[in-house]
């Protein structure tokens, strides 16, 4: 075989019509073995190419070109250097290594607990697979793009949403890229504008408690290679297509494609960890070590925290976002504990972290969505993010929503702050309120249904002894602790669903709703599910016909958020045209006293044609609510179009009603959200969507060609 000297970049393994160029920096090491497996048997190396100094290093780069190889090769490295912990080096030449660069990743025959323990693991190490990204036909696929303002978010897991056998599919296809793109039009007919997807880059499923595995995915072995435990193809290349047909797909359906992106550590893990790739290369460059070198700082609470901020893994992490959003065609990211981002290499948080203000301000990134999960284990900067555009979960919208709607005295302010999109927290006037993401539940906690069901986490099916999971969830289970054949502990839990899914609709910011809230999808209590591969993590299509109502609601509000511009403000209320006056039980006298459990206030904007007032009744009783005078002065009264105490369908309209109230008082019940609608008398009543129209339909005139 030719081996020729080669350039140390691109870093990777990059496909040119002469042959394939290899390059991996590995700093320190003194010497490198490139690794060349047959596709079809990667036990055993084919050929052993020898990387020398003289030839084949530039600096930390070690690189070769092989004329006429292609597509496909699988091929892994020995890198040669000094193992001294103390020192932070961990070179073992007994392990093969993983190109951080890798595309596409050899996974059926890992095996962790080799890969951490003395000796050769070359038959069942991670291998890579030389990948040429441009051979894929995207055909006219054209990206939605959605502003923040059309946005509404749903986190779904890619396994978990169809790998139930309710979910009606072939047993090959249930948990799988293809198997969600058969689920696209339940994903249209919800209203969603967007999927963030639990992490699909290459995770090691086995880095869970013994007789477990990691379901959630927060364990990235490879940066830049999609899941194959997704793919109905496990030939290695498999998920490489069947990720692009589900990303072209969801696009063709004019929803977006967030990617949830694991940049704060490795499922390397601690001292006491398998080494497959970034710790035989340059430990002290890609992770944070502790004074002595020999161990790891641990802001991700996984063990070991990537050294974000050093100048090859900032290259690194934005070499791989420029790859999913140019090469890949994703919409946008989500950052785990994106506080980590903002750490020097001694752990220190940064006033300017040099990684956060590229990955803004890089123009291939330019229409991407960014969103960071604004904190990590010792560090929490949601309202405090570095940055000009970058969008937070808003977990303080999570808490104070949650106790408002449990009932706990002190929070009708918080709660006014959060549905204005929390400007006590995002202190800039000219930020956009939909940078704040809102949410009531995510992956990580009680799902929606279980949130008004248990006051106490149950996960003792974790093998932890129940340590694990949040202990403050704000959760109320109604009077009854886990399911009951109580019918009015189930009707006010139903109620209590409703009232969180219309206050995160009807609050200034981003929607986010979790998969399966809407059909009440239950994990018993369990609120870190994250082990947890099986029916209680999965989504029940059972649940779809079972909970009809509550879905017919869901949707509606959906339409009714989408619907409204006084929901689409690109400026915070009363800083532009649109205006929001607060009331109590009289109109302009708000409670904003601890003991108060009601918040009450209109939106108006002299160039829309309706007027919006809405009361949100915490209180455990009903309360006389004198309506204010609408605005407009043509108009004929409120209209209501939600009430959820009322039964279905009478507690969400679907269009205009007919007849306004005839009363200026409305007895709002204990426990409920009411939302009133004055219009003008020139336009008529197909303000709303009719039922049967669909989201496709909805966005055709704004994004032609979906």
């Amino acid at each position: 075989m030719q081996v020729l000297p080669g350039k140390s970049y691109p870093l990777g393994a990059t496909v040119t019509p002469e042959g394939v160029n290899f390059s991996l920096y590995a700093q320190n090491a003194t010497a490198v073995e490139l690794l060349l497996f047959d596709q079809h048997d990667h036990h055993r190396p084919t050929h052993v190419i020898q990387l020398t100094p003289q030839h084949h290093q530039t600096f930390y780069y070690w690189h070769c070109f092989i004329p006429d190889m292609e597509h496909g090769q699988v091929y892994g490295y020995r890198v040669h250097g000094p193992y001294n912990p103390d020192s932070g080096m961990r070179f073992d030449a007994q392990k093969v290594l993983l190109d951080p660069y890798a595309l596409a990743v050899v996974s059926d025959t890992w095996d962790r607990n080799k890969a951490g323990h003395p000796g050769d693991n070359c038959a069942t190490a991670l291998k890579g697979i030389v990948v040429d990204p441009y051979l894929y036909d995207w055909e006219d696929d054209t990206p939605p793009n959605h502003s923040f303002e059309r946005t509404v978010i749903y986190e779904l897991h890619v396994g978990g949403f169809t790998k139930d056998p309710s979910s009606g599919l072939s047993q090959e296809m249930r948990g799988t890229y293809r198997g969600l793109i058969e689920k696209i039009p339940y994903l249209k007919s919800l209203g969603i504008t967007a999927v963030e997807l639990l992490p699909i880059q290459q995770f090691d499923p086995f880095d869970a408690p013994t007789g477990r595995l990691n379901y959630w995915g927060y364990s990235p072995i490879s940066f830049f290679a999609p899941h194959n435990g997704y793919a109905i193809n496990q030939d290695s290349l498999g998920a490489l297509d069947e990720f692009r047909d589900m990303v072209k797909a969801l696009h063709k359906a004019g929803i977006e494609v967030i990617l949830d992106v694991v940049f704060n550590h490795t499922a390397e893990g601690d001292e006491n960890g398998p080494t497959f790739s970034w710790k035989g290369l340059a430990n002290r460059t890609y992770y944070i070590l502790t004074e002595n070198k020999r161990h790891y700082k641990n802001y991700s609470g996984t063990g070991n925290t990537l050294n974000a901020n050093h100048s090859v893994v900032r290259r690194m992490v934005r070499h791989c976002l420029r790859y999913w959003a140019g090469v890949m065609r994703v919409d946008g990211f989500r950052f785990d504990l994106a506080s980590v981002l903002s750490r020097d290499s001694d752990g220190r948080p940064m006033a300017n972290p040099p990684l956060l203000w590229e990955i803004e301000s890089d123009p291939v990134l330019a229409s991407s969505k960014l969103i960071a999960e604004a904190w990590d284990v010792e560090m929490y900067q949601v309202g405090n993010f570095v940055g000009d555009r970058w969008a937070e979960w808003n977990g303080k919208f999570r808490d104070r929503m949650r106790a408002f709607v449990k009932g706990d005295s002190g929070y009708a302010e918080k709660m006014m702050q959060c549905l204005l999109a929390s400007p006590d927290l995002f202190r800039t006037a000219e930020r956009n309120p939909h940078r704040s993401i809102n949410f009531a539940t995510c992956h990580d906690g009680f799902t929606l249904n279980d949130l008004v069901s248990y006051n106490d986490k149950h996960n003792l099916a974790n093998g932890e002894g129940n340590r694990d999971g949040h202990n403050d969830n704000r959760s109320w289970n109604c009077g009854e602790e886990g399911e009951t054949k109580n019918p009015e502990i189930n009707s006010l839990r139903l109620r209590q669903i409703k009232n969180c899914f219309a206050i995160l609709l009807l609050a200034q910011g981003t929607p986010m709703i979790l998969m399966g809230d809407e059909v009440r999808r239950t994990q018993k209590g369990n609120n870190n599910a994250y082990c947890q591969d099986n029916l209680l993590s999965w989504f029940d299509w059972t649940q779809v016909d079972k909970e009809k109502d509550l879905l017919h609601f869901v949707k509606e509000m959906i339409k009714l958020n989408m619907t409204l511009p006084h929901f689409q403000e690109s400026y915070f209320l009363n800083s532009q045209s649109t205006t929001v006056h607060w009331h109590g039980i009289k109109p302009g006298e708000p409670d904003w006293s601890d003991d108060s459990h009601s918040l009450a206030f209109s939106l108006h904007n002299p160039e829309y044609n309706e007027e919006i007032y809405v009361v949100m009744n915490a209180y455990w009783d009903s309360l006389k609510f004198n309506l204010p005078a609408p605005s407009r002065p043509d108009g004929k009264g409120w209209y209501r179009l939600v009430d959820t105490a009322l039964p279905s369908p009478d507690d969400i309209s679907s269009t205009m009603p007919s007849e306004p109230l005839s009363s200026e008082v409305y007895q709002v019940a204990s426990r409920s959200v009411v939302v009133l609608l004055a219009k003008s008398t020139d336009i008529d009543d197909a303000w709303m969507m009719p039922s049967e129209t669909t989201f496709e339909g909805m966005i055709k005139d704004e994004w032609p060609g979906h």
